[in-house]
């Protein structure tokens, strides 16, 4: 499976500290088996958000993961960016990745983690923490293979 990764954060975009849930989310990928094809680091910016989904799609991902920009903060614009180019969205994934961090945080309730279908591609946004991003993913992980097949699959005519 073809997986692109965006860290979504205007502090590790600007240089001041280091990405590190892009590279958790990319040792994940590769332990799930899957190719990590494209990466970016863009601000918390709908257009930049956008703009890198896009790109990732173009260049063969099926699956996008994002870590960031899911919480309350006024800068937080994540799922607004993504729900705005998206054909769908899966409640049931941000529903789970709710439900089981809970066990884990309290302040999982804050979580806005989302999945939708941006044309054929499943787009899954994960919190910006590199633990919180990776514990997040493996709660979903076995729905994955099986909604990326579903989304590719081209339509028979009668």
């Amino acid at each position: 499976m073809n997986v692109g990764i965006i860290t979504i954060s205007d502090r590790a975009s600007q240089g001041l500290y280091d990405d590190l849930g892009g590279p958790a989310l990319k040792n994940a990928a590769v332990n799930n088996g899957w190719k990590v094809l494209a990466e970016a680091l863009v601000p918390d910016e709908k257009r930049e958000i956008q703009r890198a989904i896009r790109e990732q799609i173009n260049r063969g991902c099926v699956l996008v993961l994002t870590t960031g920009g899911t919480g309350v903060a006024l800068r937080d614009v994540t799922p607004e960016a993504v729900r705005e180019i998206s054909n769908r969205e899966l409640p049931g994934f941000g529903e789970i990745m709710r439900m089981e961090s809970m066990r884990i945080t309290k302040n999982a309730i804050l979580s806005r983690n989302l999945a939708v279908v941006v044309g054929q591609t499943l787009v899954i946004c994960l919190p910006g923490k590199p633990s919180g991003a990776v514990e997040c993913l493996s709660f979903v992980t076995g729905a994955i293979p099986h909604c990326v097949e579903v989304l590719q699959e081209v339509p028979t005519s009668c």
